[in-house]
């Protein structure tokens, strides 16, 4: 029996959810639903990629390891996006790897699939393009951010990301993992997430972190998570309600 396929408006990626029903329609039969494990290397660096991942509840960090073996993360992709930007941007590879940091489902599209869509100049290449700005934004103010603000600003600034496309409510995630995103000792992290604990906006147990009060996270956190939340936002519309194709064309021939 052929497996049924998901309706248009409960696909759980946001860029999927605003294709067009036509493109939408061609698609979903070449969408294969995939299941990965916190730690699962979704591509290494300077390796070509066959997939283009639309997370759906797993959430995926790009990083980059220095020679000596430091790493820290550059940037972050759950349900808003997609894994594989050089697929589409014509690089064919780039020099950070892609880590699973909180496990979850994902759909892939096969590069042959997305090369044939790409050609239809249609929804699909219009959304990649506005996330990929979202996403260059949000890769530049990490870097800004990394040099500039506390570890405790940058890590509100971290869980508030990873909780809007987790949306779980419970994170899991160990501080040596959180440190090593972040770039900093673990030390660092442990007394920054002591902190957030004490003012009652995060609870952490165990390798668990509950997010509590997000609006305390958001009085702690420096400016760029609005940044880069705005930014989003302005490109892809907002989370509450995810705008037709028409609705972000028409917006972006007005500015």
């Amino acid at each position: 029996m052929a497996r049924p396929k998901p309706a248009h408006s409960s696909i759980q990626n946001w860029l999927l959810a605003k294709l067009s029903r036509a493109d939408y329609a061609r698609l979903v039969s070449q969408l294969e639903p995939i299941q990965f494990s916190r730690g699962d290397v979704v591509y290494e660096a300077h390796e070509p990629q066959s997939y283009l991942y639309f997370p759906t509840t797993s959430v995926v960090s790009l990083v980059y390891t220095m020679k000596d073996g430091a790493t820290a993360e550059m940037g972050l992709v759950g349900n808003d996006g997609v894994v594989g930007v050089a697929l589409y941007m014509g690089g064919g590879t780039r020099p950070n790897r892609a880590l699973v940091q909180i496990a979850g489902g994902a759909l892939r599209m096969k590069a042959r699939t997305l090369r044939a869509e790409l050609k239809r100049h249609g929804s699909l290449q219009f959304l990649l393009l506005r996330y990929t700005q979202a996403l260059l934004t949000q890769i530049s103010q990490t870097a800004g951010c990394n040099g500039l603000h506390s570890v405790e600003q940058r890590l509100c600034r971290w869980l508030l990301l990873c909780d809007a496309r987790a949306r779980s409510g419970e994170l899991a995630l160990t501080q040596a993992f959180m440190a090593t995103m972040l770039g900093v000792r673990r030390e660092a992290v442990t007394a920054a997430a002591r902190k957030l604990q004490a003012a009652k906006w995060i609870r952490y147990s165990r390798g668990k972190i509950a997010i509590l009060d997000r609006r305390g996270l958001e009085s702690r956190v420096c400016e760029c998570y609005q940044v880069v939340k705005r930014e989003a936002d302005r490109l892809l519309g907002s989370r509450r309600s995810i705008p037709s194709m028409a609705a972000l064309m028409q917006s972006d021939e007005a500015s």
